[in-house]
């Protein structure tokens, strides 16, 4: 089984803005959910982080000890992160929709994103048939590998959303993946 768990909130979160690659704390909630979600997710045998402290207060909460890996990592929206997410031109949430391969002025690419997130899931796959592997991350990578999952493109992330501390299930069986679960929260916030 392949768990996949959003970070819990943090300040720039709240106040609704792009966060990206800016490494901010949780805040109050964020703690809150962090373990929240870590008893939600129940016994794991691996635990996987990204690197950025978000992602690592969230893998703390389980009490276990984890890796980081940095292909986790979020999207780098570059000269827009910390941006509120209103005040990002209409023209650069056009491209990004419309073009995988559109890449902000010191961001990332979808493409990018996409290569770096399936190569992960294809790593752990195997692990994943027999073991239960959690790995924390966030809104874009994850939403990358349910697509992974799924077998679908990046066009999935335009039509879903996943909440702070929220947990996506993958069964990894011998045909493939199957999302078992999406989106689920044990704490609102």
């Amino acid at each position: 089984m392949l768990i996949l768990v959003r970070h819990g909130r943090t300040a720039l979160n709240a106040s609704g803005r792009l966060q990206g690659r800016l490494d901010e704390p949780l805040d109050d909630v964020g703690q809150l959910q962090a373990k929240a979600v870590a008893e939600r997710v129940g016994p794991i045998d691996e635990l996987i982080s990204s690197p950025l402290l978000r992602a690592r207060q969230t893998a703390d909460a389980f009490g276990f000890p984890y890796v980081v890996d940095e292909r986790w990592i979020e999207l780098s929206y570059g000269e827009y992160e910390g941006m509120p997410v209103g005040e990002v031109p209409s023209e650069a949430w056009r491209r990004w929709r419309e073009d995988p391969d559109f890449e902000p002025v010191g961001g990332e690419s979808l493409t990018t994103l996409d290569r770096r997130v399936r190569a992960a899931c294809e790593e752990l796959a195997e692990r994943a048939r027999d073991r239960t592997i959690a790995v924390v991350s966030h809104v874009s990578p994850i939403k990358t590998a349910v697509a992974w999952a799924l077998g679908v493109g990046l066009e999935i992330s335009w039509r879903s959303h996943l909440s702070h501390a929220s947990i996506c299930r993958i069964d990894v069986r011998r045909n493939g993946p199957v999302l078992l679960t999406f989106n689920e929260t044990p704490l609102e916030g």
